[in-house]
């Protein structure tokens, strides 16, 4: 089982779900070190201050924003530490969505949200509502002490994050776009479409493999062979307090209703704080 890498409840109305989150993916891909050719000897980088040419320990080193005017500000961990994160511990679900609105181009990172302790129950009440409505859950959450949007949907029984981009870290794209003066003609789209219908399938993944890293493998053993291998030296969960499902969404539904109302003629406003579950 992998290790999870937050801990931390999502903030649905006044019901709070407790959960730990497991990274949903993982790189396959073969990795080398950088050697000499000559000898095989691993190649090493030093931390060295372009300033006095002395080696840096991890210690000492903050991070620095360099102005365009050339002034540089350093920052370090407690500055960082500072910084106003309201969703640190918390996943703040702020609407819900149908999922046809989310472009993929926005999705980052997936991962998996396991209840923990008394938080079964609420998980599984927000699963299976997302479910019977088709709707995704947009939420904030920070990760890593850096704040992402990012939607819930479930899949296969679980409920699975997507951390997403910021709006603004889409590029534009109408760069890329065609030229409006190319046209094609109906006997040209209608040839594609019958080519499209030909190959025409239910999307498996498990039937596709990376035939890249499989020769890169083979190649890789086949190397291996006759090279010695180096010696090497060997080297409880709490229940929360149980809650009234119940009386806590009736009391949700009442507040987004108020907030509603007060928003009204204008657009309901999705910055508004919610109350948390004590």
């Amino acid at each position: 089982m992998p290790r999870s890498i937050w801990k931390g409840a999502i903030s649905f109305g006044l019901v709070s779900i407790p959960v730990r989150v497991f990274s949903g993916t993982e790189e396959k891909d073969i990795s080398f070190h950088q050697v000499h050719i000559e000898d095989g000897g691993r190649i090493r980088y030093k931390r060295v201050c372009d300033k006095d040419g002395q080696e840096v320990p991890y210690s000492e080193i903050g991070k620095g924003y360099e102005a365009a005017d050339g002034r540089m500000v350093i920052l370090d961990k407690d500055d960082f530490d500072n910084l106003p994160l309201p969703t640190t511990k918390t996943v703040d679900v702020v609407e819900f969505v149908s999922q046809e609105q989310v472009d993929p181009i926005l999705f980052e990172k997936s991962y998996y949200l396991e209840a923990e302790g008394a938080g079964g129950k609420p998980y599984v009440l927000l699963r299976d509502a997302l479910v019977r409505t088709g709707k995704w859950a947009v939420v904030k959450v920070a990760l890593r002490n850096r704040e992402s949007l990012a939607v819930i949907r479930p899949v296969n029984g679980v409920l699975v994050m997507h951390t997403m981009l910021w709006p603004d870290e889409v590029r534009d794209s109408s760069f890329a776009a065609p030229s409006a003066d190319i046209k094609v003609n109906d006997a040209e789209v209608s040839m594609a479409e019958m080519f499209i219908s030909q190959l025409e399938a239910d999307f498996d993944p498990g039937k596709f493999t990376d035939a890249y890293r499989e020769a890169l493998e083979t190649l890789v053993q086949q190397k291996l062979e006759g090279v010695p291998v180096p010696e090497t030296a060997e080297a409880p969960t709490g229940q929360g307090e149980v809650i009234d499902l119940v009386a806590a969404l009736r009391a949700s539904v009442e507040a987004a209703r108020k907030r509603r109302a007060e928003a009204e003629p204008g657009e309901p406003d999705a910055g508004t704080p919610r109350a948390e579950a004590s």
